[in-house]
């Protein structure tokens, strides 16, 4: 919906609740025109339900308003005597309308001094839910949401398993676009895979004011650009929905509007000058290692290098054996019995199960292998001589191709060469040729809206109207993991649009090592939790400030309750 229609909307509920309720305005003491003028009939509502005159503010949120509507209605009915539950399940299931009823209803009569506190201890308990939901739901709506990262592309800055609070008002909130959703869920209700929304009304786009705008480098949570995917990392047919009801990833913000943007040999360049990430940042790298007498897997581990494959003969392998180990496994290169060749992660296969399966194996060295490093990690292992060479490697094969953006076969950029282009900036105008219109037809077309055409002659027609040059109506950001070869981010679906930013990650509150193996291999980070994220220096953990904060508020409201 449009702003005008909103508008046209919002005009008629204002005539609905003014016919529903201009003769419970004048038994209440009020003139019966004050139910018909915006905004002031809710402030003059409140007074008649004796309700505090800031509930108004939660009429106009998105998403709050559906949980503080039925509230107001229940609550206006009792205030003219309609207390019974059968009353409440009928306004509720009325949407309001059982009001009319007691508004031409000569026999309702309103009770001034009318008791607002709940009659009984269910009453009180149910109360208290309600606007303990409100409460979580505004905070998650506007000003911080948890999430969990389910992937490594951001490894090893941010780690599979970690969770975050993502901070919504650093770049201002982004408004609920969805006018009709379940509460602080987002696009499934839990546990029951049903939509949690409908697709329409739709909001237009409004975010509240930040007090900072997204910073080169920093890390970003926003909602995916492309159509929305089923599972990361499996291309499939994408699911429309809304934008707010999109899948949310947290990337790190390599260029902002205005920058230009060129990836050489695999590093990235701003404005023709290499890229200085900050220092908790941690972009890996693919390097081919050398050893004549075979690449150690326990050396590099020895050293701290986790992010590796390791090769194992298993001997005398059966059908029992190989269950016992599958779990483990990436991979089976030789299936055959008297050859049976598995790949690992570094951690190979638990010492437990290999003693109680009676499995015998030996691992297997190659001469070359591919590592993916760290710059300090591999520093640290050509300092250790436990290799003939390390050399860092990337892809300078070009091809025309559409595996990465602008997925036109008129470009021949890779993941280690790519561009140069340009970030769009709001109010900015690009010339359009046939040569650069397949880096912002997505954005013209999809984006903000417009209808586009290029005729057999080159002609560019943008909303039937021929022309050379477009005007950006918003800010666009280019995203990358850390983890460059295990990460699909700008270099496959470009441009992230300004109304598609979530917010900031701040804080990561908990972190779990083997999150996607099962309960029983989980393992608390404990230096990671309660650590602070985009900020410079060593990360620190505040986990016992928090714990020894909490404790004393414990401590405090119980010395006051007693007291009391």
């Amino acid at each position: 919906m449009t702003i005008f229609e909103w508008l046209i909307f919002f005009l008629v509920v204002q005539v609905i609740h003014g016919l529903g309720t201009w003769k419970l305005y004048v038994k209440s003491g009020y003139k019966s025109i004050l139910a018909f003028i915006p905004v002031y009939n809710a402030v003059i509502l409140m007074k008649i339900i004796n309700r505090p005159s800031w509930w108004v503010i939660l009429l106009f949120l998105p998403i709050i308003n559906l949980l503080i509507f039925p509230v107001i209605w229940v609550e206006t009915a009792r205030s003219f005597g309609k207390n019974t539950t059968l009353d409440t399940i009928a306004t509720v299931a009325s949407l309001g309308f059982f009001i009319y009823l007691i508004n031409y209803s000569s026999k309702s009569e309103y009770i001034s001094e009318r008791d607002i506190n709940p009659k009984t201890a269910f009453g009180e308990w149910l109360g208290s839910i309600i606007f303990a939901v409100i409460l979580a739901t505004f905070v998650h709506t506007y000003l911080i949401q948890p999430y969990i990262v389910p992937t490594g592309s951001l490894e090893k800055s941010i780690l599979i398993g970690d969770f975050l609070f993502v901070s919504k008002f650093h770049y201002g909130a982004r408004a609920p676009q969805t006018a009709v959703s379940f509460p602080m869920v987002h696009d499934t209700i839990v546990g029951t895979g049903i939509r949690s929304y409908l697709n329409k009304p739709q909001i237009p786009y409004f975010r509240l004011p930040g007090f900072q705008n997204i910073k080169r480098n920093e890390i970003v949570t926003f909602s995916w650009p492309a159509d929305t995917v089923r599972k990361f990392f499996v291309r499939e047919k994408g699911v429309k929905k809304p934008i707010d009801k999109k899948s949310n990833y947290v990337k790190r913000c390599v260029a902002i509007p205005s920058d230009t943007l060129e990836i050489i040999n695999g590093l990235i360049h701003i404005n023709g000058k290499k890229s200085i990430m900050p220092y908790r940042a941690k972009p890996i790298y693919t390097y081919s290692a050398y050893n004549s007498k075979g690449v150690s897997a326990s050396s590099l581990i020895k050293l701290g290098v986790s992010d590796i494959q390791r090769k194992f003969k298993i001997q005398e392998i059966n059908q029992y054996k190989f269950e016992q180990i599958r779990p483990y496994l990436l991979n089976v290169i030789d299936n055959s019995p008297e050859n049976f060749i598995v790949i690992t992660k570094s951690k190979g296969i638990p010492y437990e199960i290999r003693l109680n399966s009676r499995i015998s194996m030996t691992e297997i060295k190659d001469t070359k292998t591919d590592l993916f490093l760290t710059n300090k990690e591999a520093d640290l292992i050509s300092k250790s001589n436990i290799l003939d060479s390390l050399k860092r490697t990337f892809n300078e094969i070009k091809s025309y191709n559409t595996s990465y953006f602008p997925n036109n076969i008129r470009f021949n950029w890779n993941e280690d060469n790519f561009g140069p282009i340009i970030i769009p900036k709001r109010n900015t105008t690009v010339d359009l040729t046939k040569n650069n219109l397949p880096i912002y037809k997505k954005i013209i077309r999809e984006y903000e809206k417009n209808e586009l055409t290029l005729d057999l002659n080159g002609t560019i027609r943008i909303n039937n109207i021929e022309t050379n040059s477009y005007t950006f109506k918003q800010d666009y950001y280019w995203m990358m993991g850390d983890n460059r070869y295990r990460s699909e981010d700008s270099r496959s679906w470009g441009f992230v649009p300004e109304d598609h930013i979530v917010g900031k990650p701040v804080f990561i509150w908990f972190s779990i090592d083997g999150i996607n193996d099962g309960f029983k291999n989980w393992k608390i980070r404990w230096d990671r939790v309660f650590t602070t994220i985009n900020l410079d220096g060593e990360p620190k953990s505040y986990r016992w400030y928090f714990l020894i904060g909490v404790l004393g508020v414990l401590i405090y409201s119980e010395i006051k309750k007693r007291r009391k």
